[in-house]
């Protein structure tokens, strides 16, 4: 180590062109690295860490044939997107590249799948602590010799594919705090030379793979701060090397397994924040080079073990907030209560003077009392819970997940979420998690930590006009409503982001099927020719029907969607329809209802709406009304009907989709239908005579109320509460025509 200069020179390397090794780590050295340092063509080590230089990586060090090491971590090296990776490309030229480091530098973008290409001999590949984004090439499974890959503390998204099997003389893999999602790949089971596997601070889920049992070498192994669920595998007790276990933050459950206690080498256990039951194992007490154990935030349930007491080393000891109960140990870590935290276990007694703990006597008779108690209960809640699970088989695939989501609902019980938690549920908005684009921002799906459940998050572009006041109106009018059929809010987020930038976002339960658009028009994401049927178009319709009565009529103050649309019909994982994005919803002031039941105006905002949705009124008004959300969902019910947006090219000049299907009804409605119904419709379309099936009578129906609906005179359409008694009907005559067809 020196402190010598600040800036290389341009020549360098033509000053030393028999350099064989250079080595300037631990200076001050800034600015630039010469590519002229490749015309020393015998170099095999370059080892510049630890300095300050900037700029990018010289593609000229892809002349050094005999380059072996490329040590150029902790400095303020630069690459992104759009350029500073070309490197990579040249190092392939260095066939005899074993090091490549380039940690905690100012990498940006996402990793050329050209670092494939790299030298087969390569057995360090180092890039924790940059800012590297998107998937990891599966191009890096080539290196059959590497022996450490380090991707930590960086940006990455996506799966961890097959292709990390293929490094079977891998020793340490480092991917902790990144992204990643998915389950832990089975393949992880051939990477029999492993000693130390790093994976927490991830959106790792599913199960831990049994094949972690093969890793017989493995020294350290960290899960932690993940979604991985189920039981605890590891093995039949091959895992005898294991020192380190960390497995907190999860979602683990069952028993600890038996297999942990043939890792006698064991110094630090961390189990907590899961959902373990059972005993502590009394095999614990074996552990004698045990140092920490955390088993706290748990349902484990018995007495503590004495054995416990018999650990040496023992420093530190978490059993806090499980059920256990009894007498607590007197001895060994116990005589020290700073060392031990047993909170949140109300049945424990007795122990040294400092825990505070009441006698064991004491708790004995409590326990006698609830145990009389219990006695008389359990006949009471074994009838109530016979009931409720009747009930629940009736009824709970109705509504899968709601009860739980209640908890959460927009108001008091709100949970309170950060732009780190954010970040941290998308993956700091990784774009692979974008599923949507609106009017004011970006929308994506994420996973909360703090309430473990998939969500979309809503982020709104300040910069774009209005976005600032489309957020506060959404809050405003989602703070007040509540119905089955809206889509469900749980939190907002209006803070500063990490470069101190205003950042406002809505959190929303997480739709599984996507929205009515795509549906009708692009099939649904990952499920192949799905369609929607007639049914399930009378469905949506019937429930955003109902949603907008709701908001017109029945919430107190009248309120003006906007925006009604398929990209803002929401499907649940059983396809029932929520209304979402009330970002320019207006609250109607003080307005009475006109005689045809439609509210009148609000205050003078601009109506923005989407082209082709929007009423023809808006275009001499700026004032919202009721009455343009019957129009906008007219449109929509045409829309499910032909299979077309009113934006279709067809929709030119003086054809409208209005005036299209005006031209066709209702005697050969029939024949500009969505393709899919035609087929449900059958042989009607062609049929001579006039009988039609249940299918084709629905969609006249339908076809009628619709253009209801899209009278270009405000006054002659009906209002959504009249709307939605017509479509109850509809449904209801065509679930009996079905009936009775079948």
């Amino acid at each position: 180590m020196n402190t010598l200069g600040k800036v290389l020179p341009p020549n360098f390397g033509d000053a030393f062109l028999h350099l064989q090794m250079v080595s300037l780590t631990l200076n001050n050295f800034e600015g630039q690295i010469p590519p002229s340092l490749a015309n020393a063509s015998g170099l095999s080590l370059i080892d510049f860490s630890e300095n300050n230089f900037t700029g990018q990586v010289p593609t000229s060090f892809g002349r050094l044939p005999k380059l072996s090491i490329l040590n150029l971590q902790y400095n303020k090296l630069e690459a992104n997107e759009n350029q500073g990776w070309e490197f990579l490309y040249a190092l392939s030229n260095c066939t005899s590249l074993t090091v490549l480091a380039l940690a905690y530098n100012n990498l940006q973008g996402p990793l050329p799948d050209s670092v494939g290409n790299l030298s087969i001999n390569l057995q360090n590949l180092i890039l924790t602590g940059n800012n590297i984004s998107g998937t990891v090439p599966p191009s890096i499974g080539n290196f059959p010799n590497l022996i450490r890959l380090s991707l930590s503390s960086n940006s990455f998204c996506g799966e961890i594919g097959e292709w990390i099997g293929n490094l079977k003389n891998l020793q340490g893999l480092f991917l902790r705090e990144n992204n990643f999602i998915g389950p832990i790949t089975p393949s992880i089971g051939n990477l029999t030379q492993l000693t130390e596997l790093f994976l927490q601070n991830n959106k790792f889920e599913g199960l831990m793979p049994p094949s972690i049992g093969y890793l017989t070498q493995l020294s350290v192994l960290d899960l932690s701060c993940n979604n991985l669920q189920g039981n605890i595998h590891l093995g039949d007790g091959n895992l005898k090397q294991l020192v380190e276990l960390h497995l907190s933050s999860n979602k683990f459950s069952g028993e600890i397994p038996d297999a942990l206690g043939q890792s006698q080498n064991l110094v630090v256990i961390q189990l907590g924040q899961n959902i373990l039951t059972g005993d502590i194992p009394v095999y614990f007490g074996n552990l004698k080079g045990l140092n920490v154990l955390n088993l706290s935030h748990n349902s484990l349930s018995g007495t503590i073990p004495t054995a416990l007491s018999d650990l040496q080393l023992l420093s530190k000891l978490d059993l806090s907030h499980n059920h256990l109960h009894g007498e607590i140990p007197r001895n060994g870590i116990f005589e020290n209560v700073t060392a031990v935290s047993l909170d949140g276990n109300l049945m424990l007694c007795g122990g040294v003077v400092d825990f505070h703990m009441p006698l064991c006597s004491a708790v004995s008779l409590k326990i006698e009392r609830k145990s009389d108690l219990v006695r008389l209960l359990i006949p009471i809640f074994g009838v109530m819970s016979l009931t409720m699970l009747i009930y629940t088989i009736t009824l709970g695939k109705k509504t899968p997940r709601r009860t739980y989501l209640f908890l959460f609902s927009f108001g008091k019980q709100f949970p309170k979420v950060s732009y780190n938690d954010l970040a941290r549920a998308t993956g700091n908005f990784c774009e692979s998690n974008l599923i949507g684009r609106g009017s004011y921002g970006s929308v994506y799906k994420g996973k909360l930590t703090q309430a473990k459940i998939e969500v979309a998050i809503k982020v709104f572009n300040l910069e774009m006009r209005r976005a600032d006041r489309s957020f506060v109106s959404e809050c405003e009018v989602l703070r007040t409503i509540r119905h089955r059929n809206l889509l469900p809010i749980l939190t907002a987020c209006s803070t500063i982001d990490n470069r101190g930038k205003d950042f406002k976002a809505l959190v929303y339960e997480f739709m599984h099927n996507g929205n009515l658009d795509t549906w009708l028009h692009h099939g649904h994401a990952g499920v192949i020719h799905k369609r929607l049927s007639m049914d399930q178009r009378v469905s949506i319709a019937v429930k955003i029907a109902d949603a907008l009565v709701y908001v017109h009529h029945e919430c107190g103050r009248p309120i003006v969607h906007c925006d009604v649309k398929p990209t803002n019909i929401l499907l649940d994982e059983d396809m029932s329809a929520h209304l979402g994005d009330f970002g320019i919803a207006s609250l109607v002031l003080d307005s009475p209802l006109t005689s045809d039941g439609n509210s009148g105006c609000d205050s003078s905002i601009i109506v923005n709406g989407t082209i082709g949705y929007i009423a023809p009124e808006y275009a001499q008004s700026v004032r919202a009304s009721t009455s343009g959300d019957v129009y906008s969902f007219g449109v929509v019910l045409l829309e499910m009907l032909i299979g077309k947006r009113p934006t279709d090219s067809m929709f030119e000049n003086d054809l409208s989709i209005t005036n299209f299907v005006e031209r066709n009804f209702p005697d050969d409605i029939l024949h500009i239908i969505d393709v899919h119904l035609q087929e449900e419709c059958k042989g009607s379309i062609h049929a001579a005579n006039k009988t039609q099936n249940a299918t084709c009578q629905c969609l006249i129906s339908l076809a009628q109320v619709a253009l209801s609906c899209t009278h270009r005179i405000p006054t002659e359409r009906m209002n959504m509460r009249e709307v939605a008694i017509r479509l109850h009907a509809i449904q209801t005559s065509y679930a009996e025509a079905i009936r009775q067809e079948s």
